[in-house]
């Protein structure tokens, strides 16, 4: 089960011959630049709410790829709207798709569309695939309900943002991390824009120094999400990168 970043909060997962990208934001973000947009290819596109942070690159991708959209049911509808297929859904709901399960969470973040439109409210997923649970709680706030999916699921991997001011900082990652009674963290929300930078090494420590590990991949960079404990990472500029 492969994880590749792209940069901000975007990601994809490739798992039982399927691809699941993450909230596509690469076009317009600097850190990105080099991500050659045209060779990603997706089964499905799940986006956590509706900011073009997380949506400038759906359309786009969904029409080079013929991918499904599974996201809320505002968010779906105004995609089907435009012409693309998506699966609709909502807080607590799950559905088991070809690739595994699919559970959509709560997040505590604001939602709109670039046109200011209502974008529904913003949410996260919890994907059960190859055995594993993995939780992408999107852009949010750290808030107590982190505690009873941590009950609920045996988490092996959160993806949780870390770059402040928007979202959750670190040390609430930290917090969250312990709710969730997860060890395996990949940070994402970071460094895109001034108001998120990061010092990395300080972040790394702190969760080190908590007996947790936090990865901060670079873009175009992945990890193997099958692996227990520390994985091997490296670069993949020969699948995404421009030449």
């Amino acid at each position: 089960m492969k994880f590749t970043y792209f940069g901000h909060s975007c990601f994809l997962i490739e798992t039982e011959g399927k691809s699941l990208l993450f909230d596509p934001f690469i076009t317009g973000n600097e850190l990105a630049k080099n991500i050659d947009i045209n060779s990603i290819k997706a089964d499905y596109i799940l986006i956590s709410h509706a900011h073009s942070d997380h949506t400038a690159d759906v359309e786009f991708i969904a029409r080079n790829t013929g991918a499904k959209i599974i996201s809320s049911f505002e968010i779906v509808s105004h995609y089907q709207k435009l012409g693309f297929e998506g699966h609709p859904m909502n807080f607590g709901g799950k559905w088991n798709f070809d690739f595994g399960q699919v559970k959509m969470v709560q997040a505590m973040h604001s939602s709109s569309f670039a046109d200011g439109s209502y974008g529904g409210a913003a949410g996260g997923f919890i994907i059960t695939i190859e055995g594993k649970s993995i939780y992408y709680s999107g852009d949010t706030a750290l808030f107590s309900d982190m505690e009873l999916f941590g009950k609920m699921h045996n988490i092996s991997w959160a993806i949780l943002p870390i770059g402040d001011n928007f979202t959750m900082d670190t040390e609430q990652a930290l917090m969250a991390a312990n709710m969730l009674s997860c060890d395996q963290i990949i940070g994402v929300h970071y460094d895109t824009f001034g108001y998120i930078v990061i010092d990395h090494d300080k972040a790394k420590e702190l969760f080190t120094s908590n007996g947790k590990e936090l990865h901060l991949l670079n873009v175009g960079q992945w990890i193997n999400l099958s692996t227990n404990g520390s994985a091997v990472s490296e670069l993949s500029k020969e699948n995404y990168m421009e030449q």
